[in-house]
């Protein structure tokens, strides 16, 4: 059955498949893909070898995911023009805090698929904490109010 596995796997090359279901490179490399959930520190979170085998790095790697992740719920969430404000200038504004929101999104999305347990326990988290703050009535002093600068990221 491993002979079937050896075939072109779009784009894949050099890539072979490990007992464990995870890509391994070839054997001049030493790292690999995880496509499965994963628990430890040794990982990598949107650039090559970072954060590495460091616990520190790792931390701020985790932090860093994070931070975006509560920043995306800011972002949804936060009132920053007023009701009169010029049309032209409002849309600009908003497409510049829609590009923030998605690019951060992105960026969230691709750390995630690190496939590293830390990294979406804090995303998740991220997100949690930050809407809880933004999003949520808990520290609101008026009734709700839907009118936010962008729509909610789930429309």
């Amino acid at each position: 059955m491993v002979e079937h596995m050896h075939h072109d796997m779009g784009g894949m090359h050099g890539m072979e498949p490990s007992a464990d279901g995870n890509m391994t490179m070839p054997h001049k490399m030493k790292h690999f893909m995880h496509m499965t959930f994963f628990w430890g520190k040794n990982a990598e979170i949107l650039f090559d070898q970072w954060p590495g085998d460091k616990t520190g790095m790792y931390v701020l790697a985790l932090l860093f995911v994070f931070v975006m992740s509560f920043l995306i719920e800011f972002l949804s969430s936060t009132r920053f023009l007023k009701p009169d404000s010029n049309r032209f200038v409002a849309g600009l504004v908003q497409t510049v805090i829609h590009l923030l929101r998605v690019g951060l999104s992105f960026l969230v999305m691709l750390a995630l698929m690190s496939f590293n347990g830390g990294v979406f326990l804090v995303a998740v988290v991220g997100h949690a904490l930050g809407f809880f703050i933004f999003g949520s009535n808990a520290f609101k002093k008026k009734e709700y109010n839907a009118d936010f600068d962008l729509p909610p990221m789930h429309h």
